[in-house]
């Protein structure tokens, strides 16, 4: 099976053998090519029955819990890194979520699609909410509950003592940009963060 262009990017930072947490893990393709490929051994948390159903499917060890509201359930350092791909945009408290990933992991790695981009922008200055392949659903049927630019995520990165390690603005089709500073706020259809608790 191969990786969507983001999750082979986010799979090339986790070091060869490390435990993964994986929160959010939808059908459990990351873990699988973690476990795979990379000899790592972790877990895969999901709230949706059929994609843990999917995850069990490839073969990933997947807890069916609310990373909302549960993650105390793991214990602290219990995994190298910690992955919120994708999802930190669809739960209701990222700043909690955050906290417990530093509690738990030494190293996180965290995506999101970047409501900042330019042709986002030029929807909104249209009068249309901003509809992409990293934000693809109608205001009114989308998993997404909160939205943020790159520059307001490392924002709250930053208030919550988190250190950028490195950060990789992805293009709409997921590869990597060389854009750097404030330019990739503007011109990345989202970004992968390492960050350090």
């Amino acid at each position: 099976m191969s990786l969507r262009p983001d999750l082979a990017l986010v799979a090339d930072l986790v070091p060869a053998g490390s435990r993964v947490l994986d929160l959010g893990c939808g059908s459990g393709a990351l873990l699988a090519d973690l476990i795979e490929n990379h000899h790592c051994r972790g877990t895969g948390v999901e709230i949706d029955p059929e994609s843990v159903i999917e995850a069990i499917g490839l073969g990933v060890p997947v807890i069916e819990l609310d990373i909302d509201t549960q993650l105390d359930e793991f214990a602290d350092a219990s995994y190298d890194v910690v992955v919120l791909s994708r999802t930190i945009q669809t739960v209701h408290r990222q700043v909690d979520v955050l906290t417990q990933m530093a509690r738990i992991g030494s190293r996180l790695i965290v995506s999101a699609p970047n409501f900042g981009w330019w042709r986002h922008r030029l929807r909104l200055l249209r009068g249309r909410m901003p509809i992409s392949k990293d934000l693809p659903h109608a205001w009114y049927d989308t998993p997404n509950l909160r939205f943020t630019t790159l520059l307001e995520l490392e924002e709250l990165f930053g208030r919550l003592g988190l250190t950028i390690e490195q950060r990789i603005p992805l293009s709409p089709t997921g590869e990597p940009l060389r854009v750097a500073g404030a330019m990739a706020n503007l011109a990345a259809g989202a970004a992968v963060y390492v960050l350090k608790g």
